[in-house]
C-alpha cells in the first residue's frame, strides 16, 4: 500500500490542512510520494530561513505567520499549521492552529515542540496576499474549482 500525505491519515496517507488564522480548517488527502506535494515541501524547507528572518524583522502589512508541522502518531500523520511559533535554542515551540483528524497525540491549541526537519511548509500575509503556502497550493488542486476561488479570493492566495 502506498504512503501519502494529508493532515493526518493512517500511514498509507497523509493529511494537509490549510486552515490557519482566519481561514476555516480544512484536511486533504494526498499520497505521500505525490511531486508536486514533495516539492512544494521542499521549496517551503529551502526558503525557511527567508521566512524566519522576515518573521523576526515583520515588515509592515505582514500578518499571520504560522508553519506548518508534520506530525505522527499510531493513528496517521497530519501536517498542522501552528502559530504563533518561536524558535529556541533546541528548536520550535508553538500553538497548534488546527483540529487533528487522525493524529490522537495532540489537540487544537495543545501548546508543541519540533524541530527544523518536522516543518513542511510556512506562511504569511503582505498587504492581503498570501506568501509561502507551497502545500495549499498543492492542495487546491485537488479541491472544488468554486471553494478554491473562495479562498484565492477572501484569503488572498495567488497559486
Amino acid at each position: 500500500m502506498k504512503k501519502c500525505f494529508l493532515v493526518a491519515l493512517l500511514l498509507p496517507f497523509g493529511t494537509f490542512s490549510f486552515g490557519a488564522d482566519k481561514t476555516p480548517d480544512q484536511s486533504v488527502l494526498i499520497r505521500t510520494e505525490d511531486e508536486e506535494m514533495v516539492s512544494a515541501i521542499a521549496r517551503a524547507q529551502a526558503s525557511l530561513d527567508d521566512f524566519l528572518r522576515i518573521d523576526k524583522t515583520r515588515p509592515f502589512g505582514a500578518s499571520g505567520f504560522k508553519l506548518k508541522v508534520r506530525i505522527s502518531d499510531g493513528n496517521g500523520i497530519e501536517h498542522m499549521w501552528v502559530t504563533p511559533f518561536e524558535q529556541t535554542s533546541i528548536g520550535f515551540v508553538g500553538t497548534l492552529a488546527d483540529t487533528p483528524d487522525y493524529v490522537k497525540s495532540v489537540v487544537y491549541g495543545q501548546t508543541i515542540t519540533f524541530g527544523r526537519a518536522d516543518i513542511t511548509d510556512w506562511g504569511y500575509s503582505q498587504n492581503g496576499k498570501q506568501k509561502g503556502s507551497f502545500t495549499v497550493c498543492v492542495i487546491f488542486k485537488h479541491m472544488p474549482i468554486a471553494e478554491v476561488e473562495k479562498y484565492r479570493r477572501d484569503y488572498g492566495f495567488e497559486c
